[in-house]
């Protein structure tokens, strides 16, 4: 952790719902995800995947490389996934941060935090952003800070990635069709009225004589 750093730290009753947990990524937990398939590397559970970074970034930095990877920070929904990360043995940013404008803290999908998830957040510093850590503990910390970081990603949210490029390139190819039929029928009418001409110009021809 860095030195020189404030915290302040919100505690949380915490359950026996502990999975094995091997700081960094792992393949040997990807077959947990149940019903989903995680990228190589990642770690599934509950049909999410988990990507957890070996490399420490600046809060908007980890959030600039998920997004580059079409995932976001860590998203927490419930008290079961909570438990299934709080044995990481280091502190790592979470996409929690501060909303001026809804005066709460927001995930990076402007969904509000489940009150009863972190029950004593409400001390911390807004300007700051969240750290979650070993055991359960989390923390505000300068969003400055250097700290790993979890990639969030959703099966069904990959599926609609990849739908939407699909549906893209479907797009293209029915214009180009249409584009193809468009000139098909010009080259034909502009043959049709060729053939008129000349049929004309013949029956003018043998007319004379």
């Amino acid at each position: 952790m860095d030195t020189g750093t404030t915290f302040h730290m919100a505690a949380f009753t915490k359950q026996n719902v502990q999975p094995t947990f091997s700081p960094g990524p792992s393949t040997d937990l990807r077959e947990g995800s149940g019903c989903c398939s995680c990228r190589e590397k990642w770690i599934g559970y509950q049909c999410s995947c988990y990507f957890i970074s070996n490399e420490s970034k600046t809060w908007k930095d980890s959030r600039n490389f998920c997004v580059s990877h079409n995932s976001s920070l860590l998203q927490i929904q419930n008290r079961n996934e909570l438990y299934f990360m709080n044995s990481i043995s280091y502190y790592y940013w979470t996409g929690l941060s501060y909303s001026e404008e809804h005066h709460g803290w927001l995930w990076e999908d402007n969904s509000t935090l489940s009150q009863d998830l972190f029950l004593s957040l409400h001390p911390v510093n807004p300007k700051n952003c969240i750290i979650h850590g070993p055991s359960g503990s989390v923390m505000d910390a300068d969003c400055g800070n250097k700290y790993r970081y979890v990639y969030h990603l959703n099966p069904s949210s990959s599926w609609k990635f990849v739908a939407v490029i699909l549906w893209i390139v479907c797009l293209g190819l029915l214009s180009s069709v249409v584009y193809l039929a468009i000139e098909c029928k010009s080259q034909c009418e502009i043959e049709v009225c060729f053939s008129i001409t000349h049929t004309v110009k013949s029956f003018e021809k043998s007319t004379v004589f």
